[in-house]
């Protein structure tokens, strides 16, 4: 590691090291024989402001500063020479006179006597010392050797005054570098055998761990804190990522730029601070960091083939997955781990394609294409009921679309509601004795008889004997005698049942349907009738060309809020009017993300306040009169791609296009919160729609009040699930391609997919990450502020020339005599360049860009991009002026904070090496986070600060 430089001292050094002293904020750097203390900020030249120190005993190989921010004007050095000692060296401000740096005259440069500074060293190697470093998190320094036996030494500074034994770990042929992970508390180390050692600091007789997969020797090691990665660099120049948690490669990757002797890379850091990685060979390259969430190079993948069903068990924090080759998977939601799966639940070959969890969370259904249905235990995966397939049952007559668990009005009895692809809407028990599961009740079908402008059809309740309550009771249409009943009807098709949703609370026992040509039937149980809700006639203007499925109804919800939540919105309502009483300025226009999380902390804190007591406000009488729970509203996903929202008498309340980048894309799923004040929507080509729904549900329903807040693109292909897990406030996303994936709520961030190997991490960062497969950015809805909205401005501008013939303009008035009318016609050119003022509604908004075209690694792994225009070169020269030359033709100047680039004859470059580099906060600020890739020599020791 040695850069040859001039330093006017001695005919021609080699720079072996460097480093920033912190107190006396200087640069240190060390040559075979000498210490160079330079002071990079003096005015003047840069050669004129250094001190060196010397002589030496032996050639130094290495410099490090001890950090000591107790001492001020003080600074300490480690140094580690060829014969095995290491020295610490103590330098003040007073040996270089740095109090008289207030002094007009010019500073020469000065060669001080090494035995004037206070130094002690010690032997601990027997063969060169080829880094050495103090770990400030241990309190101690490190030392590594070629030496096999006396390797890695790790002791404090005490011990280099004294002669007691020190912490020594050998290993084969010695190490060549060494660094330390905080986060993980391990020392790693490599060398010329290829290996690179994980150690214990307290542990010397055996590493914990090895990795091994370079094929030349190991010149430099960094860890990368924030991710948990090692990055290690070989002779040879070929880069490898590992991960030190799991102790696997993740990524490998080699400069390709010239062979192995021309630019052998000598020194190599990690800057956290900005993400990259930063070799010094004779030029200065910047490995800047892609952070992605992958596995491998392609799509990420939790099932083989497409996803069927996806639910969440919120008492167990687990995600329950299955795919079209019927395999179960239960998932764990904090981590992204497997807890169990289940292969062929239904047989061999038989797809499952719907399944339920029942409220305790304790059990689950699954329906199959061959119409069985099994119940299996959640937490074991053991089955423990079974509906047998029909022996006259078609092959897919019986393919069951939706399974719905139903409240058992007695114990250890489980009720499912089913629905068939057919239509057929039924109901399965099962008994606590029995292991078999039967059909004890089935929907009539009523869709013959709402055929010819029939809305409603009347129903008769059974008063047949059951052994066991049921929550619907036996059902027959009353329909009239003389009604035929038709065969053969093409529009029967089409208004078979595709989805169904169920409300079951005090007051309310209704199934909704949803069919193929957008009519929704309503049976109502307590009222007992069944009616057409919407038919597309009614509302609108149908145009024949168009498919009746055009308006097919993907899924159907209740939208109901219970008392207990109603009691909460209304309270948080209250508290949010008194607090923004007295700032009615214009709304934030990332309001809307906080809103969600805002409700949800208010509702915790109304919870506490109300089960202490409930206090009478003053200036709110009308608190204590809490409004009732209001009826409950529908919602309906299309094929048209529109999302409306409808009364349970048929009225129209919203009708809605969800904007995303393309508009009018078919609806898929639908899902809400528990308290009813979110809205999510997936759609077929992989978007999600967020939508605040909690001030729409109180009355009276004003289409403003329903809010899109956020879209934003999951996958490439179809969606066929969304939930929103409140606690967490992330969303889960299924789709076709196989995958499912968890975002952020809030945002819309991407946090990774189950089936990858790193655990997930929930919390919010501030990297933004997006998967392989997707491009698009979130699409945040901005809010129309308040007084943006009172402006209003017309354009072009209309001249009134009434108006204007009554008033005299400025240059006028001064006149004795009127204006003519010449004169006030050649003012009409003051109006011909007048606009309407143009007023930006929103800031602008700026995005850090990544480069993602380097590939995709595993678990948000930052990607070391090297062939890419994001790779950053500096060629260094130690004590010389920038010059404007670079190897690939162009040079680099400093214009307006950016470097332009200009072209520039070819030359042959011969640069100085570059030995070391060091980065210190307080040092490296002025280094930019620099896009594009430009060559430029720079004025400073060992490249470490550009001068522009």
């Amino acid at each position: 590691m040695r850069v040859q430089t001039s330093t006017n001292v001695t005919d021609t050094s080699w720079i072996t090291g460097c480093d920033y002293l912190l107190q006396l904020k200087r640069i240190v750097a060390t040559t075979e024989r000498t210490i160079i203390v330079w002071d990079y900020k003096a005015q003047g030249s840069s050669q004129d402001n250094y001190f060196v120190i010397k002589p030496m005993d032996h050639c130094l190989l290495c410099v490090c500063v001890v950090p000591l921010p107790d001492h001020l004007c003080r600074d300490d050095i480690l140094l580690g020479d060829d014969g095995g000692f290491v020295n610490r060296f103590t330098v003040n401000s007073d040996d270089f006179g740095i109090k008289q740096a207030k002094s007009k005259r010019k500073l020469q440069n000065q060669v001080l006597d090494s035995k004037n500074f206070k130094s002690v060293k010690r032997k601990l190697h027997n063969d060169w010392v080829m880094k050495i470093r103090y770990i400030s998190a241990l309190n101690c320094f490190g030392s590594c050797s070629l030496d096999s036996n006396h390797s890695l030494v790790l002791e404090s500074l005490k011990r280099l005054e004294d002669n007691l034994p020190v912490r020594e770990f050998s290993m084969p042929r010695g190490a060549n570098t060494f660094c330390y992970c905080v986060k993980a508390n391990v020392i790693v180390t490599g060398g010329d055998d290829k290996v690179i050692r994980l150690w214990h600091p307290n542990i010397s007789t055996k590493p914990v761990g090895k990795l091994v997969g370079h094929m030349f020797s190991i010149t430099e090691i960094v860890t990368n804190e924030k991710d948990q990665h090692v990055v290690s660099l070989s002779s040879a120049k070929v880069f490898r990522v590992w991960d030190i948690q799991t102790l696997s490669l993740l990524q490998v990757f080699h400069d390709s730029q010239g062979g192995p002797g021309d630019m052998q890379i000598y020194s190599m850091i990690y800057d956290a601070n900005h993400g990259m990685l930063i070799t010094g060979s004779s030029v200065m390259d910047m490995y800047p960091l892609t952070r992605m969430i992958q596995d491998t190079k392609q799509v990420p993948h939790t099932h083989e083939r497409e996803i069927n069903v996806m639910l969440y068990n919120k008492y167990f924090h687990q995600v329950l997955t299955i795919c079209s080759e019927s395999i179960i998977r239960v998932w764990e939601l904090e981590t992204g781990l497997e807890v169990y799966q289940i292969l062929e639940p239904h047989g061999f070959n038989t797809e499952v394609t719907s399944a339920a969890v029942d409220e305790s969370g304790f059990l689950f259904a699954t329906g199959a294409y061959n119409g069985t249905v099994r119940i299996w235990d959640f937490g074991s995966g053991q089955e423990m009921k079974v509906l047998p397939e029909g022996k006259d049952w078609k092959e897919d007559e019986h393919c069951l679309r939706r399974l719905i668990f139903l409240k058992a009005q007695e114990k250890h009895q489980q009720l499912v509601l089913a629905l068939e692809r057919n239509g057929t809407i039924k109901m399965i028990q099962g008994k606590e004795d029995d292991i078999y599961l039967m059909v004890i009740w089935e929907l009539p079908d009523v869709v013959p008889f709402l055929q010819d402008g029939k809305h409603a059809v009347h129903l008769r309740m059974s008063t047949r004997d059951r052994n066991m309550a049921i929550p619907f009771p036996d059902v027959e249409l009353i329909v009239e005698r003389n009604f035929s009943q038709p065969t053969d009807n093409p529009t029967m098709d089409l208004l078979r049942v595709n989805c169904i949703d169920l409300l079951q609370v005090e007051g309310y026992n209704l199934i909704a349907a949803g069919t193929l040509n957008g009519v929704i039937i309503l049976w109502n149980f307590v009222t007992s009738t069944v009616k057409k809700v919407y038919r597309p006639e009614d509302c609108f203007t149908v145009n024949p060309d168009l498919h009746p499925k055009h308006f097919k109804i993907n899924d159907i919800l209740f939208l109901f809020r219970t008392p207990e939540c109603a009691r909460r919105s209304s309270q948080d309502s209250i508290c949010s009017s008194s607090q923004c009483e007295s700032s009615k300025g214009p709304q934030s226009s990332k309001g809307s993300k906080q809103s969600i999380h805002d409700s949800e902390v208010k509702g915790e804190q109304t919870d506490v306040m109300v089960g202490k007591q409930q206090p009478m406000d003053k200036k709110h009488p009308g608190i204590a009169n809490l409004p009732e729970a209001q009826p409950p509203i529908l919602v309906t996903a299309h094929e048209d791609g529109h999302l409306r929202l409808w009364t349970l008498e048929g009225r129209l309340l919203k009708d809605m296009l969800p904007f995303t980048k393309h508009s009018a894309i078919s609806l898929t799923s639908l899902y809400t919160d528990s308290c009813t004040r979110i809205l999510l929507a997936g759609n077929v080509e992989g978007h999600v729609i967020l939508c605040n729904i909690s001030s729409f549900l109180d009355p009276p329903h004003d289409e403003k009040k329903f809010k899109q807040l956020l879209s934003w693109r999951a996958h490439s292909l179809e969606i066929i699930q969304v939930i929103y897990v409140e606690e967490k406030q992330v969303v889960l996303t299924a789709s076709i391609d196989g995958s499912v994936r968890l975002w952020h709520a809030l945002n819309g961030h991407y946090c990774g997919y189950f089936g990858q190997r790193r655990l997930f991490e929930l919390s919010q960062t501030r990297d933004f990450i997006l998967p392989c497969d997707v491009t698009e950015y979130p699409i945040e809805i901005k809010e129309e502020s308040k007084f943006t909205e009172k402006q209003k401005y017309e354009y072009p501008l209309i001249f009134d020339r009434e108006k204007w013939r009554k008033m005299s303009s400025m240059s006028l008035l001064f006149k004795r005599t009127p204006p003519k009318a010449f004169e006030v016609e050649q003012d009409f050119k003051f109006f011909k360049s007048l606009s309407s003022p143009k007023i930006r509604r929103y800031p602008l908004e700026g995005f850090v860009t990544e480069n993602r075209e380097a590939g995709i690694v595993f678990g948000s792994l930052p990607i070391y991009s090297i062939s890419s225009p994001t790779s950053l070169r500096f060629l260094p020269l130690i004590g010389i002026e920038a010059q404007k030359d670079s190897s690939d033709g162009f040079t680099g100047k400093k214009k307006g904070g950016h470097v332009q680039r200009e072209k520039a004859p070819r030359r042959s470059l011969k640069k100085n090496l570059v030995p070391q580099i060091n980065l210190a906060s307080s040092f490296f600020p002025a280094i930019p986070k620099m896009r594009g890739r430009n060559h430029q020599t720079l004025s400073v020791i060992s490249g470490v600060r550009p001068s522009y």
